[in-house]
């Protein structure tokens, strides 16, 4: 795989730090006043009303919308750095697991997932045949691989996702709403998978707007509201209050 070029910064031990960082879309302010830790291992939820800048403040993370004002780092990388030929150095320190599925329609799903383990530089056939294996057997779809995406559900389509997310071993798992199109059920198994795969040490930062996998899933919970980003232990939150 190519050798990356990008320099790598201390940023105090936290696989994200942003210092008042500004967060905006050309001439939109979406966040202001951002200040932000996140240490390696931590499962940490964003949450808010639609367009509060949940989906904004991922996309800064992982370089779709440019960082500008304040200082940011995310993975090592200092975010003002990034010129657009860095960002695929960049995502393959990260998995990015996204609402709508966004798997290629006209290939099964080993071919998925070895058309992203070609694009991010593997080139030996057996390795990418024994890593393609191994995120399916993580996400309990070993057997599956055959499969076209339309045969089957959107619980699995999203598990592939995520099998898709773990393929370059990243530290962090950025998720956008993923279970924005599941069933309650589905949802459930699948926040059990990302606490899972946290506890095997990765990071996980999800954005939802579904309070009521909070509650059966508490942790680290930090609220986009009126251009500001707010703080909860999820435990105490009050989620009637903020369905308001």
């Amino acid at each position: 795989m190519g050798k990356e070029t990008l320099p790598v910064v201390n940023n105090h031990g936290n696989i994200i730090e942003i210092n008042d960082g500004l967060v905006r879309q050309r001439e939109n302010i979406i966040l202001r006043d951002v200040n932000l830790q996140i240490k390696p291992g931590e499962f940490v939820y964003l949450i808010g009303r639609v367009g509060s800048g949940k989906s904004s403040l991922l996309k800064t993370f992982y370089g779709d919308l440019p960082f500008k004002e304040g200082d940011g780092f995310v993975t090592g990388y200092r975010l003002k750095d990034l010129k657009n030929r860095d960002l695929p150095q960049l995502r393959r320190r990260m998995g990015i697991v996204f609402q709508d599925f966004q798997l290629l329609t006209d290939r099964n799903v080993y071919d998925n997932l070895l058309f992203i383990l070609k694009a991010t530089g593997w080139k030996n056939q057996k390795e990418m045949d024994h890593q393609i294996r191994d995120v399916l057997s993580k996400v309990d779809l070993v057997h599956k691989g055959y499969k076209m995406p339309h045969q089957l559900s959107g619980g699995e389509q999203q598990r592939v996702g995520i099998a898709r997310a773990l393929l370059n071993q990243p530290d962090l798992i950025l998720a956008d709403e993923p279970t924005g199109n599941l069933d309650p059920d589905t949802s459930d198994e699948l926040l059990e998978l990302l606490h899972n795969i946290c506890a095997e040490g990765k990071t996980v930062v999800m954005a939802t707007h579904n309070y009521g996998l909070i509650k059966k899933f508490p942790g680290r919970t930090i609220r986009c509201q009126n251009t500001r980003l707010s703080e909860f232990v999820s435990e105490e939150i009050d989620f009637n209050l903020l369905e308001e």
